[in-house]
């Protein structure tokens, strides 16, 4: 069986002779999946009125545990952006009433990003419907071939693990 990244090989391995086709099709294919999956996310948020990048922050609150809370700067780090670009998700997450910013109890200058009730309960119908998104895909494949392709890809994360 053939899909279009076949013919997408094929054309460049006439152009570019030294192309190793199987890196190509893999590659690309992580892309498709990538990108379909990314696609079908957000389609699912838009539903709750959500974007992608607003559901990734109430999920880095509820990923930290109860109480469900963290600084910015913590949430800066794990989204991988500016403290300033946090404060403006955060502005508009608790104007929406999804975060609660309060100051640290034990030290009045740290201040704490807390996911509401309501934040935490549009998580969990989100997270809920992303997981069967991606259950929909992923059960293409029998058991045995999910466990082997998710065993395989694990090699290829500790290999850029080892890179970074």
């Amino acid at each position: 069986m053939k899909d279009f990244v076949d013919t997408h090989v094929e054309l460049w391995a006439g152009e570019l002779a030294d192309l190793d086709r199987d890196v190509e099709g893999i590659t690309v294919r992580l892309q498709v999946v990538t990108r379909y999956l990314e696609r079908r996310r957000e389609a699912v948020l838009a539903t709750y009125g959500l974007q992608l990048w607003e559901f990734k922050t109430l999920h880095m609150l509820r990923r930290g545990g109860t109480p469900y809370r963290a600084t910015p700067g913590r949430l800066a780090r794990q989204l991988g952006m500016s403290p300033a670009a946090l404060t403006n998700r955060l502005d508009a997450l608790e104007r929406r009433g999804y975060v609660e910013r309060t100051h640290d109890r034990d030290d009045r200058r740290k201040v704490m990003a807390t996911l509401t009730r309501a934040g935490s309960e549009l998580w969990e119908r989100g997270i809920g419907d992303i997981l069967r998104v991606e259950n929909e895909l992923i059960h293409q494949l029998p058991t045995t071939e999910r466990t082997q392709l998710n065993d395989l890809l694990r090699r290829l994360v500790l290999a850029t693990e080892e890179d970074s």
